[in-house]
């Protein structure tokens, strides 16, 4: 212990120890008190203690598969040994980072990395989160061609501050908060709409995820390379917003480059790319484009970020993308992906409720719909009555009480579970997912039991709210 440890007297794991059990309190009094409510509700309240892996251990030592991976940060599983080590050894290193004034090695090694992912893009700009990824897309789509407007699809997800919120396709997200940019929703997939706002000559970019998060719609074949020919007609930018798609998740390394002959001009990475520890994001572009932005060393700081290139997110990325190399974690991501996604396919002629299964790689949508018997259509009505969503959440609920599996729906108000699991599961664990679904399908087509008996008290719950 240094001398530092001792005069100080932090002790982190007796803090723990003592104020653990404390946790879901200390939310409730000083965090955001609807989170532990939404949990004690729904039966999420659980204690975790320790988690490896594509599994949480309980504080009864039980293990929870994790098909969340925290929306997507979690690509490698939690606590990888490589990862873990490159953050110790960057520690150690103790480094003289943050200067301000210097050029540090590890963001350009990083940068180096991820460009030869996408070799049509030339730079990096390392910010924090996805939400900034996007934010500085949108600032360096319109300082670069001198236009002020965004296109974005309906229902898109891209952030929660106040850019990214204007190109988010969510009424629920975007109530309250106006007065937000200028820009504009069109349909995913309408090129005929596209054209028509490109017409009128204002359009910096267009920001479209390759597979919307929000009910796991994938853009239609050929979408991408159409929009892109119409964005650079009309000298627009083409952004891809690859913040959840990004590094593996669909089986390619981005998303985009499912569909030949598409370069985006500027893509938006984060979540996987921390390897789960240290908040990242990325902005990769075209050379033109960031010497547009920084023209001259007047303008070297135009755009930055306090904690941006810091040394343990650089680290933790570096250490992703070797692991992801090393261990064929995109290749497995394709395989495993194509099989749960087949297996679960094949269940939709057998449940009347259970109307597709869609996605590509580890990102896959399950979607409910309205069933033909009698029986099953009543009881759908009145959950549809009361609130849309709310069957996705009565699955949702058994597999993690009764299967000890996490899942959650893919958005507000959709019927859509989204399965987006860490990046490195294998037959055993789409054999347990496929089998915990089954066992909880039969009881819903059963008509009766603890699944309908939950979906009564969140009828009520939902109309106490209205």
């Amino acid at each position: 212990m240094t001398a530092a440890e001792q005069r100080s007297g932090f002790d982190l794991g007796k803090l723990l120890a003592e104020r653990g059990s404390e946790r879901y309190d200390l939310h409730a009094r000083h965090l955001n008190h609807q989170l532990p409510r939404m949990l004690h509700t729904i039966g999420f309240d659980k204690v975790y203690e320790r988690a490896e892996g594509a599994y949480f251990w309980d504080d009864e030592d039980r293990d929870y598969l994790d098909m969340l991976a925290g929306f997507g940060v979690m690509g490698l599983g939690r606590h990888h040994p490589v990862v873990r080590k490159a953050l110790h050894d960057v520690l150690d290193a103790q480094l003289a980072d943050l200067t301000r004034f210097d050029c540090q090695p590890l963001p350009g090694l990083l940068a180096e990395k991820l460009l030869g992912h996408t070799p049509h893009l030339d730079r990096v700009f390392f910010g924090n989160s996805g939400t900034e990824a996007v934010e500085t897309a949108l600032k360096f789509a319109r300082y670069a061609t001198g236009k002020p407007r965004v296109l974005y699809c309906a229902h898109a997800f891209h952030g929660l501050t106040t850019g990214s919120l204007s190109v988010n396709g969510e009424d629920s997200f975007r109530k309250g908060f106006a007065p937000l940019l200028p820009d504009t929703a069109i349909p995913l997939g309408d090129l005929a709409a596209l054209e028509r706002e490109l017409r009128r000559g204002d359009v910096a970019g267009f920001v479209v995820e390759p597979i919307q998060g929000k009910g796991v719609h994938e853009t239609p074949p050929g979408y991408l390379r159409a929009a892109q020919e119409l964005l650079r007609r009309h000298k627009a930018l083409l952004i891809a917003d690859e913040v959840q798609t990004g590094l593996g998740r669909t089986g390619d390394f981005f998303a985009y480059q499912h569909e030949a002959g598409v370069e985006p001009d500027l893509v938006c990475v984060a979540k996987a790319l921390s390897g789960g520890y240290v908040p990242v994001g990325a902005t990769l572009g075209k050379d033109w484009i960031f010497k547009r932005v920084y023209s001259s060393m007047d303008r070297v700081l135009v755009h930055s970020a306090s904690f941006g290139a810091n040394a343990q997110a650089m680290a933790a990325g570096l250490a992703v993308l070797a692991v992801m190399e090393d261990e064929k974690v995109v290749e497995n991501a394709r395989h495993t992906g194509d099989l749960l996604r087949t297996r679960l396919a094949a269940l939709v002629d057998r449940y009347e409720l259970l109307h597709e299964v869609r996605g590509r790689g580890l990102m896959i949508g399950i979607e409910f719909g309205k069933p033909t018997s009698l029986g099953l259509r009543s009881r759908w009505a009145m959950l549809q009555a009361a609130r849309k969503g709310l069957f996705a959440q009565m699955v949702v609920v058994p597999l993690l009480q009764r299967h000890r599996i996490l899942t959650q729906v893919s958005g507000d108000h959709l019927e859509v579970i989204k399965l987006i699991p860490p990046l490195i599961i294998g037959e055993r664990e789409v054999d347990r997912f496929v089998e915990a679904f089954t066992a909880v399908m039969d009881d819903a087509h059963g008509g009766g039991g603890l699944m309908w008996d939950f979906g009564r008290t969140l009828v009520k719950q939902a109309m106490a709210h209205r």
